[in-house]
């Protein structure tokens, strides 16, 4: 909490932008039916572009702080974020402990409607799609990359989850280049439960990194560089 504080601070005194309402479909593919309209804020960085976009998914929270410091941040490192609120259009405002009242299979949807609304915007790079999710979003996120949604072909390029569900009966067939973040000594998200998943195997292993960080537990982020580091040399990779 920390660290996402100070980076907090930083951007207020950087100048960044505040966030913006949009309001989109969410689209059903796949298994994934469409929800309510979704509503949403949008982050951009200065200039006028194209950029490359991200969508950027909530934790179980729901939208809140976690999210604001986020989007700023990825809108400083040059990207379009939109990031969609699952939960209040489907009378939620937040369900840890519940998580399945709306779950990462019906977030697609939502995800692929973030998607479609990025490209449609003449300051984005049409295809040049990025999705980041944290605990709740990173399961959404994992679940996004899977080849049955068909995101790929939507302009999804990368996704970076950060301690995510892994559910290796589900998971395996990524279609998209997927980085996974998780504290070894997650004890919301289990790390072995995506230990399962890459013993398991992927169908296109050569898509998937998953880095374990050592005695560390939900949430390790907002107290570590290294993570933050690795999602931005991830996006730059294949997003700049």
């Amino acid at each position: 909490m920390i660290r996402l504080i100070a980076i907090a601070l930083l951007l207020l005194f950087a100048g960044s932008a505040s966030a913006q309402t949009v309001r989109f479909p969410s689209v059903a593919v796949g298994s994934s039916a469409a929800g309510p309209e979704i509503s949403g804020w949008m982050y951009k960085p200065s200039g006028a572009g194209p950029f490359p976009g991200i969508v950027l998914a909530h934790p179980c929270s729901g939208v809140g702080p976690n999210t604001e410091v986020w989007g700023k941040l990825l809108a400083s490192w040059g990207y379009v974020v939109v990031a969609p609120d699952s939960f209040g259009p489907r009378g939620e405002k937040s369900v840890c402990g519940r998580g399945n009242v709306v779950n990462g299979n019906m977030r697609v949807a939502d995800v692929a409607g973030a998607i479609d609304f990025l490209n449609a915007q003449p300051f984005v790079r049409r295809g040049e799609i990025g999705l980041i999710g944290h605990s709740h979003g990173g399961w959404t996120t994992v679940r996004a990359v899977q080849k049955s949604y068909g995101l790929a072909a939507r302009g999804l390029k990368a996704a970076v989850a950060y301690y995510p569900s892994c559910a290796p009966q589900f998971d395996r067939d990524v279609a998209v280049p997927l980085l996974i973040l998780i504290g070894d000594k997650d004890d919301w998200t289990l790390a072995e439960n995506c230990r399962k998943l890459q013993a398991v195997g992927f169908t296109q292993p050569s898509l998937v990194d998953v880095v374990y960080y050592p005695n560390a537990y939900h949430g390790f982020d907002s107290r570590a560089a290294d993570p933050e580091a690795r999602t931005r040399a991830f996006f730059a990779k294949y997003l700049r």
